[in-house]
């Protein structure tokens, strides 16, 4: 990566879904060798998934100053508030691969019900209210969107208006929406294939 960044190519480099193990190595090799450490990580981060940015990366948020570009603020569309009746055609949970990755996303949209009433209270729509939630980490560089159309783009967007409404206060009453109890970071797919090639 240095080459790539000393030739003007890149100005920084970064991780996508690393183990915090993995980036902690990355960076003690890349300061042995005098070489450019990786600045951000690429996890993901929502309401419903967030072990890994609350707890596995906090060493690493001190010791290397590692910033995150999260994705997947809306948990794949659960918080986008379009999955309470049905599941429409041609989303992502109408195919076996997404219903696949979120085993639990019945109680997941369940649970959402409850997000709708804080995010009422607030004044914005439940998906605003999931971004804002994310965006107000301080360890959340950059939150990724994944509208499909103008009209989402334009919602998401307007999430930031409501990032200071999410207090302490309303924190605590969405961890009780979704019941969230600390879980230990699981160990992400990819991180064998990788450790199979380093």
């Amino acid at each position: 990566m240095n080459y790539v960044i000393n030739q003007g190519w890149a100005f920084y480099w970064g991780t996508s879904q690393w183990m915090p193990a993995d980036i902690a190595e990355a960076c003690e090799i890349a300061d042995r060798l005098g070489m450019i450490r990786p600045v951000v990580e690429q996890p993901k981060y929502n309401i419903f998934d967030r072990p890994r940015v609350e707890y596995g990366f906090l060493d690493l948020y001190k010791k290397y100053k590692l910033g995150l570009t999260t994705y997947s603020p809306l948990g794949y569309g659960v918080l986008s508030g379009k999955y309470t009746k049905d599941i429409p055609e041609g989303s992502r949970f109408s195919t076996e691969f997404y219903n696949k990755m979120v085993p639990d996303f019945r109680d997941r949209v369940v649970k959402t019900f409850e997000l709708q009433k804080i995010a009422d209270e607030l004044g914005c729509s439940l998906a605003q209210m999931a971004v804002a939630w994310c965006v107000s980490n301080p360890n959340a560089s950059t939150v990724m969107l994944g509208a499909r159309t103008r009209k989402q783009l334009d919602e998401n967007l307007e999430a930031i208006r409501f990032v200071e409404k999410i207090t302490p206060e309303i924190k605590a009453r969405i961890d009780a929406a979704v019941d969230y109890k600390v879980q230990i970071p699981e160990k992400e797919a990819l991180a064998s294939v990788r450790a199979r090639h380093l």
